[in-house]
């Protein structure tokens, strides 16, 4: 793995990467730099068969507290040019992420607010810690809600209501309310999230990541399937390349023979 700056990669146990964006004096607030990390760092965890589970987690206190408001100030300097260009390095980091082939999970704590909002979206799974807190706030400056796929990603989370209700009110959404409406999985005391975290992580990583990874690829290419039967002929592909792939005959072997030593 390539070294970084802002964000790091460690590996806590096998099949798991933990990234961890690491400006935890400005609450891990996002950069070029660390936009363009997270790109190249899902590229290379994108590579890495060894991974079967991403982790993606901030370092202190907070998750990630949005675009650096210090960066933010060019804004009105860039034109239009320059404007487009950093929402792509945003867009090419956030798709990154969320294309990963191994399922993602955002260990959350502290804030999670606007492009920080977005990259917990882009996560399969969300674990809140007890002080998270959820915003998508971009409407407070003066521009759009609907930032590095927060309009697409929050209405299949919550539905379209509650997606319209936080994106045009900017509210924040603590841990409980979060686990309420489905935007986070579960909340955990904040001291134990990353264990609890890895603890989730380990009943998946138990699993052949050849199946995972094509249950990822069916679960988000069904969420927007036209019809059950396009949804059908998705998974039995699926099912039909892992039937003979080398990973199920070793699980199938594995589940008969403990099977066969249970008591009769």
């Amino acid at each position: 793995m390539t070294a970084q700056r802002t964000v790091d990669v460690t590996w806590p146990e096998p099949g798991v990467a933990v990234v961890v964006l690491r400006r935890p004096d400005r609450l891990n607030a996002l950069t070029r730099e660390m936009l363009a990390e997270l790109r190249a760092v899902a590229e290379q965890l994108r590579a890495d068969s060894s991974v079967s589970v991403v982790v993606l987690s901030g370092d202190g206190r907070a998750f990630c507290s949005g675009y650096d408001l210090g960066g933010a100030a060019e804004f009105a300097e860039l034109g239009p040019d320059g404007a487009l260009a950093l929402q792509d390095l945003g867009n090419q980091a956030l798709f990154a992420l969320y294309s990963l082939p191994q399922p993602m999970i955002a260990a959350v704590r502290g804030p999670a607010i606007g492009g920080g909002f977005s990259l917990a979206l882009a996560a399969d799974i969300r674990v809140a810690a007890s002080d998270a807190l959820f915003q998508a706030a971009f409407v407070r400056i003066g521009m759009s809600g609907a930032d590095l796929g927060a309009s697409w990603l929050l209405p299949r989370i919550v539905g379209r209501g509650l997606a319209g209700e936080l994106l045009y009110t900017a509210r924040a959404v603590d841990a409980t309310e979060a686990v309420r409406i489905g935007l986070a999985n579960r909340v955990v005391p904040a001291e134990s999230l990353l264990r609890r975290t890895l603890d989730l992580a380990r009943e998946i990583v138990a699993h052949p990541r050849s199946g995972l990874a094509l249950t990822k690829r069916a679960l988000q290419a069904n969420t927007d399937a036209p019809s059950l039967w396009s949804a059908l002929e998705t998974e039995a592909r699926g099912q039909a390349l892992l039937m003979g792939h080398p990973e199920t005959s070793a699980a199938v072997a594995r589940l008969r023979d403990r099977l066969a030593s249970r008591p009769k």
